[in-house]
């Protein structure tokens, strides 16, 4: 019997046959945790996979209707682990994914270095800001603000845990390009892959994702641009197909 707490609710995982533990006042997942988990590369069969600042489990959870990989996800809030362990135990896949309760920055040291062949992040986008600034809801403040990790962290920790060849994909914002791409090259994450999401045609993107290979060879490829909403501000087709399953 799955049990529910506070305002949370359980909700359809979208174009996927599974179930998923949200709550407006703790975490809901959102459209970039949903592109990097249909951008990033994967490997069919088996593997070593491991999701940072994973949330409510989002990642893992549609990684699992792609690979049959073990996998892991590391979140730092108790409330979201423990979230994210409930809807994994209810849509029957904690055989595949395992949830850890724990800081990135030390997850290299209780798992060890080079083990995982793909690792994925969905990390705060902005540097912490003064008290005043700061969204009083404490979850959503740490989920938003670098105020546990870094890009540095992420990028750093990343590398750590990727075996020789392994890949990392990143979600982020524009305007951290060029930190991310400078940090991934001084961590030896060759940058590989790029795509621009941009919310209207004509308006600036206003995501980014981004693969890396470790100790890969400089050849970076930048595909075609995701634009999420067309003039009625309706989904695009890519966008539906990628949400819904829809063709």
């Amino acid at each position: 019997m799955l049990e529910l707490k506070g305002d949370e609710r359980l909700d359809y995982l979208l174009a996927e046959r599974l179930r998923i533990i949200q709550s407006p006042s703790v975490f809901s997942f959102s459209l970039d945790a949903v592109l990097l988990s249909k951008f990033v590369s994967v490997p069919i069969q088996k593997g070593k996979l491991i999701d940072m600042c994973s949330g409510n489990g989002v990642v893992p959870l549609l990684l699992s209707t792609r690979t049959k990989a073990s996998m892991i996800g590391v979140e730092i809030q108790e409330r979201l682990y423990d979230m994210a362990k409930r809807s994994i135990d209810y849509n029957g896949l904690s055989g595949q994914i395992h949830m850890m309760h724990g800081d990135i920055k030390e997850i290299p040291g209780q798992l060890g270095h080079s083990k995982f062949d793909v690792v994925t992040c969905n990390p705060p986008y902005f540097p912490t800001p003064s008290k005043e600034e700061i969204n009083q809801n404490e979850h959503f403040a740490i989920a938003r603000h670098e105020i546990y990790c870094t890009l540095e962290d992420v990028v750093r920790t990343s590398s750590q845990l990727l075996r020789q060849g392994g890949k990392a994909a990143f979600v982020h914002r524009p305007g951290r390009l060029m930190d991310i791409l400078s940090l991934m090259r001084k961590y030896r994450i060759e940058p590989k892959r790029l795509q621009f999401v941009y919310p209207k045609a004509g308006k600036e993107a206003n995501t980014i994702l981004i693969e890396g290979i470790k100790d890969g060879k400089p050849d970076l490829k930048i595909l075609p641009p995701l634009v999420v909403y067309n003039e009625d501000h309706e989904y695009n087709p890519e966008i539906r197909r990628i949400l819904y399953g829809e063709e």
